[in-house]
């Protein structure tokens, strides 16, 4: 079965398709947000990236949230719960650690399954 890279750039693609599986991670568009607004963002742009890929936030798998401080529990918390419709959650792990950008609060990383072909 083939992969499938879209967004491809010389160091990521946006997302990648497997054998009915994708995978994507997002950083937040607005580095300089709060946690809320950090989250908010980058589930929005997550969201976009399933649509493109032939899945969407029902159908997660598996996601990895990456907090800069666990401070933010809480607060990533709220918007999470709030985007994520019922009875559809995913395994899940959040864990605290140094991300790329210092200004980054948050960064997501997600599988899910498929429900089409991507776009």
């Amino acid at each position: 079965m083939d992969i499938q890279r879209h967004g491809t750039t010389r160091r990521y693609s946006d997302f990648v398709c497997h054998a009915g599986t994708v995978y994507l991670v997002e950083v937040p568009p607005d580095p300089t947000a709060d946690i809320r607004t950090q989250t908010r963002e980058t589930l929005a742009s997550l969201e976009r990236l399933l649509a493109q890929a032939g899945s969407d936030k029902s159908r997660l798998l598996l996601a990895t949230l990456y907090l800069r401080d666990m401070a933010d529990y809480e607060a990533m918390n709220e918007v999470w719960d709030a985007w994520l419709p019922a009875g559809t959650a995913p395994a899940r792990a959040c864990v605290q650690a140094k991300l790329a950008h210092p200004d980054y609060r948050v960064e997501i990383v997600l599988i899910a399954a498929q429900n089409r072909q991507p776009a």
